[in-house]
């Protein structure tokens, strides 16, 4: 089945058709969403859409553009929240050192915590990264327990490379089709065992949409994207990746 393995279905961009956007997923052949909880509120609109819909499931995190906002109470909430069975994976969390916009002890700090509350859970971590491979990929291997999905792939080889050797997934978006896209050979270095798609919705529209609102209906071109540069038929990508996306997140997918 085709999944989309990252959306922010929860975002204000989404409200004048959001049961319009879900339909046209459906449309367009896209089996499950899983809707993207970067903050305590935004994880709360996930989980509320995922509980009212079987084809959606929720994440819960906390943003590195937001971890100066961490706290005990955060991290009491976050492991209530990953022991809901609607909340697929922990996240998005991880490192941006690009805007900074908190400070880097907590973004690492945060990240941390995330991390090991995702092991405890014994759930998924979402794992933003940009511009702070380096860290990014020393914290992934002090935590082994956790298994990451490294989202939107844009990064370097280093971080892809030692992913990969810790076992973990790899999700791209519709960057792939970008016209200035120089990472065809990310996507060939990638197990097809461990290779996610996803929209990144609302952001990151593929082409031919590009410069419009993204959402889940355009992941397929993501898709058959991949399914080109892997040199293979675009079902049989879409089915692997299927695959991949129900034994990464769990029963929960089985659902639609």
């Amino acid at each position: 089945m085709l999944v989309d393995t990252h959306c922010h279905l929860g975002d204000p961009a989404y409200e004048p058709d959001l049961a319009e956007v879900v339909a046209r997923a459906g449309a367009a052949g896209v089996a499950h969403i899983v809707v993207v909880g970067e903050s305590r509120a935004a994880a709360e609109r996930a989980r509320g859409l995922a509980a009212a819909d079987p084809r959606l499931s929720a994440t819960a995190g906390v943003h590195p553009h937001a971890a100066a906002d961490w706290t005990p109470d955060t991290a009491a909430w976050l492991r209530g929240a990953l022991a809901d069975p609607l909340v697929v994976a922990a996240g998005e969390m991880g490192l941006d050192y690009h805007y900074d916009f908190a400070p880097r002890d907590a973004q690492l700090a945060a990240f941390d915590a995330q991390l090991a509350l995702a092991a405890e859970a014994g759930k998924p971590a979402v794992i933003h990264a940009r511009e702070a491979d380096d860290d990014v990929a020393d914290l992934l291997e002090r935590h082994p327990r956790t298994v990451a999905i490294l989202h939107s792939y844009s990064s370097g080889p280093d971080l892809l490379q030692r992913g990969i050797a810790l076992g973990h997934y790899v999700s791209f978006s519709g960057m792939v089709t970008f016209r200035n896209w120089r990472l065809d050979d990310a996507v060939r270095l990638v197990p097809l065992d461990r290779l996610l798609v996803e929209t990144d919705g609302p952001y990151l529209a593929p082409v031919p949409h590009r410069g419009r609102r993204n959402e889940p209906a355009f992941v397929r071109h993501t898709a058959e994207r991949l399914a080109e540069v892997l040199e293979m038929p675009a079902e049989e990508l879409i089915a692997r990746t299927g695959e991949n996306a129900r034994r990464v997140f769990g029963p929960r997918l089985g659902m639609a």
